[in-house]
């Protein structure tokens, strides 16, 4: 069969050039009667599955089980059945051409892998269950007690001060480890005991698919894991025994089951916009189907990885509808975070939304958000493919949110600039107007974000610099006069390392002089002015790791490969900062405790100056980033008696200390809001 290139123009109205086979289960399916395994492979001349004993060359034991002449399918698809349950079995396929080529292909649609993903493995999942897995279930958690937390499975419990089995440093069963606590003090917890005591109620774990940048026989290499190999394959290297491909599957559900019987739900990110390789399964099994090109021929980098995926391709589009139900239904993932989903097009992620919703009970309560931007344009698409960015929100279905860059940017300043100060470092006056509408989450201007439930509001995530390492760099360029060095898409600061560090004891602070100090309060006020506004604001508030205890990379804006020591949890720095997470912990309690604070109108108080002053039914709130006193007057914060019983805005607490007093609703009084300040009030 000849290719037909759909993108020798663009717009081409050739959008599919093969038989489609959109009904067949395809990879290997174990049954009662039998293992059946299917290929779609429309432009192969002849397709040949080969068995093995091990999942890779060299291994103890390995054998070619045998070779099987696969049979071709009207709808493209390649068949083969067999009798018995094959379960433990790794396989792969030869695909011959009609140039008389042949390509060595692991199955794309694999649910198992042996080590490094070169082989495919048969699985039984009945046989992969740990203990109690059938009554593992959602945490009842509802939407507007959503708290994210992002982490990576090895910077969770890489450190070794964090408490945990050494065999389980970096590794998924982690997370199972109840109880851990930090060496050499008992009474401070890490690990799972560590987020029950903050408070956050979702955990979403960068990627844990089957990826290539990390040699799984040695896992001596530390990366994000950005660079999918098998989407449908959890992760070796953070197995315990990479080799079986039974281990990793059995070790992610332990891991979910752990965080569930928590009361934490757990999110998946997924990176279905390209791969790690333009020499990919899907590319050598169906070449220029399933990756975008542009119109002579090249790929398409809208990724910034070399290899966009061509979601609107409908085999493609199966397949990620499949995948991502598959994770939900038979690893129980609570929700999806979809990375540049800008690449992806509308309709493939309303079909996603629209399949979860089928599954039984708890479908609809599975979150689906993802980055509503690309590193860069994609190929040219047909005229009736809308991707899934700024501009195409709008048309995604409405439980579908998106990450929201202009609050990120509003509260702390820009991203790729890190001298640029935002709301609560150095730029109050100029973004107060932009932080009024970011904290009723984008809902009343002209360029709306949708319904509170699309919009995740956040400061810091693991890509950029961390929120700590963002104040500092404003900061030091603005009080310290340190150098920047500029770019034109982005520009760096020198920051004194003593800043990273925030040794707060009063030897530190006396070691590093009175300038230094004085930045380094400033940058405390304004992490708290920080999340004070983003845990008060409607929408769903999203935090990377360590946030909550100045988590620093010393500068670094993209640690996606670099020393995990650099990327690791810092427990020590934990229990240093432990008032700072305390402060966190305060304010997703609050959270917790009225929906109103997910989706309830912010209206706005009027203040003379650039306060930000909002309330929310019975709470106000006030942020005060000036070097000056805030007042605001107790009569325009919409406060009235009920039955003639005058009412009282009642002092919950502040970022700089408690507050107990009541204050008078009578003529003339005023709330005052001390400087480098956020405070909440509650009607009494």
């Amino acid at each position: 069969m000849t290719l037909v290139d759909s993108f020798a123009q663009p717009n081409t109205s050739v959008a599919e050039p093969f038989p489609l086979c959109l009904e067949r289960p395809l990879g290997a399916v174990v049954t009662e009667t039998g293992t059946q395994f299917a290929l779609w492979a429309p432009s192969a001349k002849k397709v040949t599955l080969r068995l093995f004993m091990r999942g890779s060359m060299g291994e103890d034991g390995d054998a070619l089980i045998g070779q099987y002449l696969m049979r071709p399918e009207t709808d493209g698809s390649w068949t083969y059945d067999f009798a018995d349950n094959k379960h433990g079995v790794y396989y792969d396929f030869l695909i011959e051409r009609d140039c008389g080529s042949v390509d060595r292909v692991a199955d794309p649609w694999a649910r198992g892998a042996g080590v490094n993903g070169r082989r495919s493995m048969v699985v039984d999942f009945s046989r992969t269950n740990p203990d109690g897995w059938y009554r593992d279930h959602m945490p009842d958690v509802p939407l507007a007690q959503t708290v994210v937390w992002e982490t990576h499975v090895g910077d969770f419990s890489n450190d070794p001060a964090g408490g945990f089995p050494e065999s389980h440093r970096g590794k998924y069963l982690a997370f199972t480890d109840d109880g851990t606590s930090l060496e050499g003090h008992p009474d401070f917890p890490t690990g799972l005991a560590y987020l029950k005591k903050l408070g956050v109620t979702a955990v979403q774990l960068m990627p844990i698919y089957d990826f290539g940048s990390v040699d799984e026989t040695t896992c001596d290499r530390y990366n994000w894991g950005y660079d999918p190999i098998n989407y449908n394959v959890p992760e070796g290297s953070y197995s315990t025994n990479p080799f079986d491909g039974t281990t990793r599957i059995r070790e992610v559900k332990q891991m979910v089951q752990a965080l569930h019987s928590a009361g934490i739900k757990v999110i998946m990110d997924v990176v279905y916009n390209h791969m790690f390789s333009t020499d990919n399964w899907f590319e050598r099994t169906v070449p220029k189907y399933f990756l975008r090109r542009k119109p002579n021929g090249a790929f398409a980098n809208g990724s910034g990885c070399g290899c966009d995926m061509a979601t609107e391709r409908k085999m493609f589009r199966r397949f990620i509808v499949e995948s991502v139900t598959f994770w939900a239904r038979e690893y129980h993932i609570d929700g999806f975070r979809f990375d540049l989903m800008g690449l992806i097009d509308v309709d493939t992620m309303n079909a996603v939304r629209a399949a979860l919703d089928e599954i039984p009970g708890r479908g609809r309560d599975i979150l689906m958000y993802g980055e509503p931007w690309s590193a860069g344009a994609t190929a040219p698409l047909p005229s009736d493919t809308v991707l899934a960015d700024k501009s195409g929100l709008s048309k995604l279905d409405s439980r579908i949110g998106h990450f929201c860059d202009t609050t990120r940017d509003t509260i702390k300043g820009h991203v790729f600039f890190s001298d640029r100060p935002g709301y609560v470092n150095g730029g109050m006056h100029e973004n107060v107007a932009a932080a009024r509408e970011a904290v009723n989450a984008w809902r009343r201007g002209k360029h709306s974000e949708g319904v509170a439930g699309q919009v995740i509001q956040y400061v810091s995530a693991h890509d950029d610099l961390t929120l700590w390492d963002k104040l500092c760099a404003s900061f030091a360029a603005g009080s310290l006069g340190s150098t920047v060095a500029e770019g034109v898409n982005e520009n760096t600061v020198d920051v004194p390392k003593v800043m990273y560090d925030a040794d707060f004891s009063a030897e530190g602070l006396a070691g590093v002089g009175p300038q230094i100090a004085a930045a380094l309060t400033d940058v405390m006020d304004a992490n708290k002015l920080t999340v004070g506004i983003t845990l008060t604001s409607a929408g769903i508030p999203f935090m990377l790791s360590g946030e909550e205890f100045a988590r620093t990379k010393f500068g670094s804006s993209d640690s996606y490969d670099s020393a995990k020591e650099l990327n690791w949890l810092d427990w020590n720095r934990a229990w240093q900062k432990r008032d700072l997470i305390e402060y966190y912990a305060k304010l997703i309690a609050l959270r917790k405790s009225d929906p109103q604070w997910f989706d309830g109108n912010r209206n706005i108080v009027d203040t003379e100056g650039d306060e930000l002053v909002f309330r929310v039914g019975d709470y106000l709130m006030a942020a005060n980033p000036s070097r000056h006193v805030g007042v605001i007057d107790v009569a325009v914060t919409g406060l009235e008696p009920i039955d003639g019983i005058r009412r009282y805005w009642c002092g919950l607490g502040s970022s700089v200390s408690p507050m107990e007093n009541n204050v008078s609703a009578g003529d003339g009084d005023y709330l005052i809001v001390s400087p480098h300040t956020f405070a909440i009030w509650r009607l009494q």
